[in-house]
């Protein structure tokens, strides 16, 4: 995990890995490395140049894993559909395999673009159940 937040951008260590993966437990968190937005965003963007490797930019191409400061949730499901390289149809049975009914067009306004007269913000069900759908996926 320290080598995805490298390539993503944030230098950690694994002992900071680890004070990140502490679970809060609401009293003396003074172990516990406090992860912000940021954070989660160069993860994800290291997470997609470790499973699909460095995109070579053409000139005047902007980089597209700039940090872009959208909805957390909303990010997540974006990235990981980018390095997992997962279908619209991957996405759907892996909330199934949650439990959660997804249409194509609810799961397209999640992966619009903050902005757009279509875009819905994904709510932390989604993405919780997304993750718990990816763990029954890929451990499974």
């Amino acid at each position: 995990m320290a080598e995805i937040f490298r390539l993503g951008g944030i230098e950690m260590t694994k002992a900071d890995v680890q004070q990140a993966l502490i679970k809060s437990t609401g009293e003396d968190d003074d172990e516990q490395l406090k992860v912000n937005n940021r954070m989660i965003e160069s993860f994800l963007n290291g997470f997609i140049v470790f499973k699909r490797g460095k995109q070579e930019l053409k000139p005047g191409q902007p980089d597209s894993l700039a940090l872009t400061g959208e909805h957390v949730n909303n990010l997540l499901l974006k990235k990981v559909k980018i390095a997992l390289q997962l279908t619209s149809e991957d996405i759907i049975e892996i909330l199934d395999s949650a439990g959660v009914k997804v249409t194509k067009g609810e799961l397209s306004a999640l992966l619009r673009k903050e902005g757009h007269k279509n875009y819905k913000e994904c709510g932390d069900r989604y993405a919780r159940n997304f993750l718990k759908g990816l763990a029954i996926r890929y451990r499974g």
